[in-house]
């Protein structure tokens, strides 16, 4: 059971990740936004939207993958702590 609901918790961090990314490829809700909000719109790429205006901006794609990466590896520590 342990495995199933870590499984889930990587699976939803993944999508997560995707939708925040510029890689999302699916327009699973109408204008203007999930739940009515513009900040959720259907193409995803939120970091993008973030990082306008910024001198970040162009580095979106390495800022995704460097965070993407923490976040993966907080989780594996998280699951391997409470697996003892």
């Amino acid at each position: 059971m342990k495995k199933i609901i870590s499984l889930f918790i990587v699976t939803a961090t993944g999508f997560v990740l995707l939708y925040i990314s510029r890689f999302w490829l699916f327009n699973l809700w109408d204008r203007p936004g999930l739940f009515e909000l513009k900040a959720l719109p259907p193409q995803g790429g939120l970091l993008n939207i973030w990082l306008r205006g910024t001198g970040l901006g162009p580095f979106e794609l390495m800022i995704w993958a460097i965070g993407g990466f923490l976040i993966l590896t907080l989780l594996e520590k998280a699951f391997s702590q409470l697996n003892k």
